[in-house]
């Protein structure tokens, strides 16, 4: 696997991620938006020229705190593990940040039991998307 920055030119790869998961049209234009200008760090995975999976984070106002964003990975190449090499890639680049401590994403029931698996707890419901927050830091 070869994760690298994304590129405008991989807009249409990404796009065709998120429709290979047969998601909302609503969703879809909103991904479009942030593909046009993303508010943060996004990265693709690469196998063989090919890309299998992106995703990205933001840092907000909250002191400590960043967000995984549009984590996905093209719907026949699940299962193999991606996933969590993306998730891990991506807490990886969180973790080189000064001062974050907590990572939050917002998913489908569905697939938080994927990130429960990867430490991340309940922490409610957000427009009908479960919330989940993982500690990057053990000890102080």
């Amino acid at each position: 696997m070869d994760p690298r920055p994304y590129l405008p030119t991989d807009r249409a790869a990404c796009l065709a991620i998120y429709d290979s998961n047969a998601a909302s049209p609503e969703d879809r234009k909103k991904l479009e938006a942030f593909l046009s200008n993303p508010e943060g760090p996004f990265f693709v995975i690469e196998h063989d020229g090919r890309i299998l999976g992106c995703g990205g984070f933001t840092t907000s106002a909250e002191p400590g705190l960043a967000t995984l964003v549009w984590g996905m990975v093209r719907s026949e190449a699940q299962g193999q593990g991606l996933g969590r090499f993306l998730l891990m890639y991506r807490l990886r680049e969180i973790g080189k940040l000064a001062g974050i401590q907590r990572v939050r994403l917002l998913t489908s029931r569905p697939a938080a039991r994927f990130f429960e698996g990867q430490g991340f707890k309940l922490a409610g419901e957000v427009n009908g998307q479960v919330e989940m927050v993982k500690k990057l830091t053990v000890c102080a």
